[in-house]
């Protein structure tokens, strides 16, 4: 496709920018992300959804980029509801 690199897929996954959705390898960023601000958390406990995007933030910054963030803010929500 570009300069004979192969199809859009071979691209995306020898330059590592494929999307990471699957929960299992997400839990643990997210984990991570929620023990790590836990005046965050709470807030988001306490139903203050929208502080959510501080720590779908720290999940992208673990995973550089590659996370999906409408999965990360699902399991963010789930794990602190």
């Amino acid at each position: 496709m570009i300069a004979g690199e192969g199809s859009p897929t071979e691209i995306m996954t020898g330059r590592g920018l494929e999307v990471v959705s699957d929960t299992g390898a997400l839990t643990a960023a997210v984990d991570e992300a929620i023990a790590a601000n836990p005046d965050v958390a709470e807030k988001i406990r306490e139903g203050k959804v929208a502080a959510a995007g501080v720590l779908v933030g720290a999940v992208m910054k673990a995973t550089r980029g590659q996370a999906d963030a409408k999965t990360v803010r699902e399991l963010i929500i789930a794990r602190l509801s």
